[in-house]
Order: structure tokens, then C-alpha cells, then sequence
């Protein structure tokens, strides 16, 4: 009673939260807040010093008792207390401008495909007690395509690919439900790390992890590129202990990640072969949907095409995809609650009658 009371206070809210990013929709306004997901820790105290923006500033450069992590990794919640204070800020933060003392919104939080019973009630869990009045949970390629505005409800056989920083998900919706999905922990990080190896055997050069990032974002590609790019990375020389910075070009980041490219591929590949023919035809008149930071890498909605021989492009505004589908169930939630993961929406809505 009081939470439905203090609901009539409280803004519903759409969550992307995922492991490099957390996208926050707010009902009747649209994307609100997009910060990164990292939380800054005093492990002297156990005080969460800052959060999102603030705390990834700090990321490489805080005294050795201020910790800078992400809380969720690839994916998946891996911290859950610091998980519970992030959501908590976010909710506080699109609740500042109002009365609201206690806000009680409720809340659809986009999770990845393939989760266990376990990782899913761990999100369920930490928005609660985040103060979340009622949660639902959307598969993270089912809010993708919602998001493009694809016909998910319809029998027609639609294929997102959304890449994620942690995790990439593959998925063909038919019919309001996921027919044949893949999960793969192959995404942004994975793109970084294999740039930080490729740095060190090559250059014998140590490079941080947000140099790495950067280093993909200007000059990384998943095929040849008609101009070539170059880039400076700057690090510690790991013979001299000194710093270094060495130029390098497109084809090197290329060869850098094209291992988790091809296995990327292969995953998108062996998902269509587990496809309904039926599904098939209809994905190749429509093509495939690549969403997600991962998928603006260069050249990539190209090579999608060329390995599957079936029409690929990278969505509008990709990187919000998610948390728009979110978006569109919170101003809808009725009409499309077959979408929902779980029985969340059924359990609310059988037990209010009864309570009457």
C-alpha cells in the first residue's frame, strides 16, 4: 500500500546495465543519464566514494586504498552490494529535480541472454533493494530489437546481434520470444585485451586499459580499409620500465583482434544454422541488426555480410538500443509483457485480483 502510494511519486525507469556502460530511460522523458559502470570503493572504510563519471576518471589513478571496478563483469552481477549502491545512485539521480524523499519506480532492467536462475534473481535482488518498487526483466537482445523498432511480436523471423562491452548476444526473435540465441563473452573488453597482448608481444610496450580503448575506437577495423589509420600508443617500456609511445596503423589493430572477430563470426554463423528454415528466409529478406558499442567497430557490419552471405547493418544510435527498448515496454508494459523474462509480470498480476 505504501509502495503503490509512493509510486504515484516515483518516475518508472528503463535499465541498461551493462559492463562497461549503464543507460537510465525515465517514462515520458527518454535517456536520461549514460555513465560508465564503475564505482570507486574505499576499502579503508568501505564507503562508496563516487560513482559513474567521477569514478571512471579515477580508473589507473587512485591511492592504493581507493578502488575503481566495475561491478558487474561480462555481463553478470559480480559484486552485489556495490552493484545495489550503483542502481540506488542512478535512481536518486533521475529522482533529484522531484519531492520524491523515497522514490519507488518501477523498474525494467535489460539482462543478457543464456543468464542462470541465480545471476537473474541477483539483478532482481539488487534493484529491490536499490529501491525499486516492482522489477522486470528484458532479455538484452529482445530490448534491442524493440529498440530498432523491429516487429518482434509479429511471425516473422528477425536477427540482432548485440555487442556489448562484457558480452556479445545473438538472437532470432519470432512470435514476442528468443527462438535460437547465443551468448558469447567476446565483446569491447575482449577487443581491448587482445590490443594490450598484441602491445606487449610486439612492442614490448605495458598499456593501460583505457589507452587501449581508444587506441580500437580511432583506428580499429574488422576488415581492410580504403584509407589506412594511424595512432600513437603511449605506455611503459616493459624493458626499460620507461615511458614509450610507438605509431601504429590499422592493419596491426586488425590483426590484433581478428581472432575474436572470426570467433564472433563463427557464433553468428552457427546461430543461423540452428534456425528454423522458415526463420531463414525471412532473416535473409530482412537481414541481420547489429547493435551495441562493439558493433560500430569498422568495417564489421561488411564482414557480417560477406561470412553469411545474408544482408547485415549496423542500427541508428546502436549504442541506445537497449536501453530504448526498455523504454518502449515501460510505456507499454500491458501490451507487451510476453516479452518479459520469467513470470514476474504474471505473479504481480494473478495475485491482485485475489488480494482484492
Amino acid at each position: 500500500m505504501i509502495n503503490n502510494f509512493l509510486g504515484i511519486f516515483s518516475k518508472d525507469i528503463g535499465i541498461d546495465l551493462g559492463t562497461a556502460n549503464t543507460l537510465v530511460y525515465v517514462r515520458g522523458k527518454g535517456i536520461v543519464i549514460n555513465e560508465p559502470s564503475v564505482v570507486a570503493v574505499n576499502q579503508k572504510t568501505g564507503q562508496v566514494v563516487a560513482i559513474g563519471n567521477e569514478a571512471k576518471k579515477m580508473v589507473g589513478r587512485t591511492p592504493a586504498y581507493i578502488s575503481a571496478t566495475r561491478p558487474l563483469v561480462e555481463g553478470v552481477i559480480s559484486d552485489f552490494e556495490v552493484t545495489e549502491e550503483m542502481i540506488r545512485y542512478f535512481i536518486q539521480k533521475v529522482h533529484k529535480e522531484t519531492f520524491s524523499l523515497f522514490p519507488r519506480p518501477r523498474v525494467v532492467v535489460g539482462i543478457p541472454s543464456e543468464v542462470t536462475e541465480v545471476e537473474r534473481r541477483a539483478v532482481e535482488d539488487a534493484a529491490k533493494n536499490a529501491g525499486a518498487r516492482e522489477v522486470y526483466l528484458i532479455e538484452e537482445p529482445m530490448a534491442a530489437a524493440i529498440g530498432v523498432r523491429l516487429p518482434v511480436q509479429e511471425a516473422i523471423g528477425s536477427m540482432v546481434v548485440d555487442i556489448g562491452g562484457g558480452t556479445s548476444d545473438i538472437a532470432v526473435i519470432s512470435l514476442g520470444g528468443i527462438v535460437v540465441s547465443k551468448n558469447l563473452r567476446i565483446a569491447g573488453d575482449k577487443l581491448n585485451d587482445d590490443i594490450i597482448r598484441f602491445a606487449r608481444d610486439e612492442y614490448k610496450l605495458l598499456l593501460g586499459e583505457r589507452t587501449a580503448e581508444d587506441i580500437k575506437i580511432a583506428i580499429g577495423s574488422a576488415c581492410e580499409l580504403e584509407d589506412p589509420l594511424e595512432a600513437v600508443m603511449r605506455g611503459r617500456d616493459l624493458v626499460t620500465g620507461l615511458p614509450k609511445e610507438v605509431v601504429v596503423d590499422d592493419s596491426e589493430i586488425r590483426r590484433a583482434m581478428q581472432h575474436s572477430v572470426k570467433a564472433l563470426i563463427a557464433s553468428i554463423k552457427s546461430t543461423i544454422e540452428a534456425t528454423p528454415p522458415e526463420l531463414v528466409a525471412d532473416i535473409m529478406h530482412r537481414g541481420i541488426v547489429l547493435v551495441g558499442g562493439g558493433s560500430l567497430l569498422r568495417g564489421l557490419d561488411k564482414l557480417v555480410q560477406q561470412e553469411t552471405k545474408m544482408p547485415a547493418r549496423t542500427a541508428d544510435d546502436s549504442l541506445t538500443a537497449v536501453v530504448r527498448g526498455t523504454g518502449i515496454v515501460l510505456e507499454d508494459i500491458d501490451a507487451l509483457k510476453e516479452v518479459l523474462v520469467g513470470s514476474n509480470y504474471y505473479e504481480r498480476h494473478e495475485k491482485t485480483p485475489a488480494a482484492e
